[in-house]
């Protein structure tokens, strides 16, 4: 298996050859550290190995687990269009180093590769601004043109504690959302008295594949600080047929954060935070050779200020993102002209929220939000005699939002309540280029959003639910002035409508006996004004930008059956179908019907699981159309079947070893909404871009708390 783990000549020079800045710990720096930090664990094991190897020891309970095995798939809703999935735990398949790979463990999501990381995440067939990614409160907003860095390519998802996927448009407190929310987590557990806390975690696979993160907290009763840093790196890998895919990758991330508490009610936090890295892609001409972010926060919390105000929450933040994209960094052989493009985004944003008691069965919470965010770009078609770095940044448009807020939870009787919200949002985008029928032209919008639902339990643990939403979504930057965009009329896409949204989601969470537990969520969408992607015009090279009328319906559901006290089966389903009712078509990026059944072994020592991946066929499709993230290819796909395994040994309970084989019969296959290949010299150009053949890895998680 040696060769599994070794790197190519050709990759490592490749690399080698970027112009990346160096990150602020080195590689062998860090392995050494968490070495380090396994054999400080290790050592510490004599003092609990008589407790753990008692015969009779029942296995531990999920809270007494500080180390959870292997999740193959995300928990399914324990409240109502919620799911909530550790951060932190091992995943299979394994994830790349970003939010979207780490998304698609959970069912109804799906991932548009472009390489080895850096993919678009979709959920029920929507994608970029129908979905709301939050990182830690924050908005992050891509900068490439043609989503080379959508805002999961800047979130590492093990720098966080936890992910909560808020389906549909059943929550107005983040924001317009025609999808979902997805919101990545960090806790903060307050300090009684001086103390630390440790995570790290180190994981080695195929293909190269190298991860490590460091998670340290201190504090005491009033001040407390937490320093964190990744890195993932992992050369090309290799698909089913053993062809490389141009797909290697490097990352890295740190930040620091120090809190005030002066007293039990109140917390004041400053964080800061830096990243950077390079990625090639198959499915374009030009790679990403930086993705450098900065940002900057501060929060402030206040509970119990009085019988009627419970918390008051705000958040100013700032983040800037500077990429760079080429056609030479990552190739391993030089083009004949070296070309560069530099966009770049400065985004600021505020929000303060109130959580009300007016009545013993009531509970308000009412906010305001705000976000500013200003895009440039400059690029040269050829670096040696014009470099990118002499020239001037350009902007090309500004957008703002205000938005007010509330949503209201009553409940009638102690089975059954009614939840409810309302958000208005204030919108203005600014053409800030200098050529166009559009340029130099401004937008007002105020658009209203909403929902109300009705949730009844009817059993411990059980609870059944219906819904009605409303969202109208302003066109973003990538559907409005990115990449030449055009409407029916003019040669501008600025003026595209809002996109308006009405969605009914019902389902239930249903404990059927200790031992099963069921859960369903379906939804009916109906969107006017759809924002359709149009890539079918042979007269025009230009993108075309068209508002349509569309439905969609679909759901997931989940099923978990303990077969024994220590063995659990699972299977998850996920399902959506959409149509394009002005042009009688289906609606184009659609995934197929995806299922997955797991089974989990765990005996609080030992562990070891399987998941077995069947994806139908796609055989509804509209050629050349689609959305911001990926269009139609226009050839049907086939079903396919992935397994994978592992297995894994807890030390103690904050030690934990994992290992696993992901696709263990080397298929080749790939996703129905994958993009297209791309002639990459050196490389095998398919039709879409294969996911990875057969890979072993290898991960030590380790945690103090």
């Amino acid at each position: 298996m040696n060769h599994l783990f070794q790197r190519n000549p050709t990759q490592r020079k490749s690399r080698c050859s970027s112009s990346l800045r160096s990150p602020p710990f080195s590689w062998r720096g860090t392995f050494s550290f968490f070495s380090l930090l396994g054999i400080f664990s290790f050592a510490a094991l004599p003092a609990l190995a008589a407790e753990e190897q008692k015969p009779e020891a029942p296995a531990p309970t999920s809270e007494e687990q500080t180390l959870d095995p292997v999740v193959v798939t995300a928990s399914p809703m324990a409240d109502p269009l919620t799911v909530v999935t550790d951060a932190k735990a091992p995943r299979q398949p394994v994830p790349a180093h970003d939010g979207a790979d780490y998304l698609k463990t959970i069912p109804g999501f799906t991932v548009i590769r472009k390489g080895g990381a850096d993919g678009d995440p979709v959920f029920r067939g929507m994608a970029g601004s129908r979905l709301n990614i939050l990182a830690d409160g924050e908005m992050i907003h891509g900068g490439c043109g043609g989503r080379m860095d959508p805002p999961t390519a800047y979130i590492y998802p093990e720098s966080f504690d936890r992910i909560t996927v808020l389906k549909g448009p059943q929550s107005v407190a983040w924001g317009p959302v025609s999808a979902g929310t997805v919101l990545f987590e960090r806790d903060f557990k307050p300090y009684t008295e001086p103390d630390y806390r440790l995570f790290g975690g180190l994981m080695l696979g195929s293909f190269g594949r190298n991860d490590q993160v460091f998670d340290g907290q201190v504090g005491n009763s009033k001040v407390y600080a937490r320093l964190i840093g990744t890195r993932s790196s992992m050369d090309d890998y290799k698909d089913g047929d053993g062809q490389r895919v141009h797909s290697q990758y490097m990352r890295w991330s740190g930040g620091a954060t120090v809190g005030w508490t002066p007293n039990d009610t109140t917390r004041l936090e400053l964080s800061v935070i830096a990243s950077d890295g390079e990625a090639a892609y198959a499915d374009r001409e030009l790679d990403g050779s930086k993705f450098a972010r900065e940002n900057v926060s501060l929060k402030f919390e206040k509970k119990k200020i009085s019988s009627f105000v419970d918390k008051i929450d705000a958040q100013v933040y700032y983040n800037y993102i500077d990429h760079v994209m080429d056609n030479y960094t990552l190739m391993s052989e030089r083009p004949a002209t070296r070309r560069v493009s530099n966009p770049d985004r400065r985004t600021t944003g505020l929000r303060v929220s109130g959580d009300l008691v007016p009545g013993d069965m009531s509970l308000l919470k009412v906010g305001v939000d705000q976000q500013s965010n200003l895009h440039r770009g400059r690029a040269t078609s050829n670096q040696d005699s014009n470099p990118y770095r002499n020239m001037k940044r350009v902007d090309d448009a500004a957008f703002d939002n205000y938005g007010i807020f509330s949503e209201w939870t009553q409940s009638f009787t102690e089975v059954d309540r009614m939840v409810a919200g309302l958000r208005a949002d204030f919108w203005r985008a600014e053409d800030k280029r200098t050529t166009g029928s559009t340029a130099g032209e401004t937008r007002n919008k105020t658009l209203p959003s909403g929902f109300i639902r009705y949730e009844r339990d009817y059993g411990e643990g059980s609870t059944v639910f219906a819904g009605l939403g409303h969202s109208e979504r302003f066109p973003d930057f990538w559907e409005t002035i990115s990449q030449n965009k055009q409407s029916e009329t003019s040669d501008s896409a600025f003026n595209t409508k809002p996109e308006k949204n009405t969605q009914l989601d019902i389902g239930t969470v249903y404990r059927i006996t200790p031992d099963l537990q069921l859960s369903v969520s379906a939804f009916y969408s109906w969107m006017r004004d759809y924002i359709l992607i149009d890539n079918t015009r042979t007269l025009k090279p230009a993108t075309l930008v068209r508002n349509v009328k569309a439905t969609t319906y679909g759901g997931e559901a989940g099923i978990s059956y303990a077969l024994t006290r220590n063995l659990r089966s699972g299977v998850s389903l996920a399902y959506v179908r959409g149509s394009n009712n002005t042009d009688h078509t289906p609606l184009a990026q659609m995934p197929p019907f995806d299922s997955r059944f797991t089974l989990d072994y765990d005996d609080g020592t030992w562990s070891a699981g399987a998941l077995w991946r069947l994806v139908a066929a796609q055989n509804r499709f509209d050629r050349g159309r689609g959305n911001i993230a990926g269009q139609d290819i226009g050839e049907p796909t086939s079903g396919f079947g992935v397994f994978s395994i592992n297995g894994g040994y807890r030390f103690r309970k904050d030690v934990y070893l994992a290992a696993g084989i992901d696709n263990v019969f080397n298929k080749t296959y790939a996703e129905a909404i994958s993009r297209s290949g791309f002639m990459v010299p050196g490389y095998v150009q398919t039709m879409r871009i294969n996911e990875p053949g057969r890979f072993f890895w290898l991960k030590l998680n380790v945690k103090f708390d």
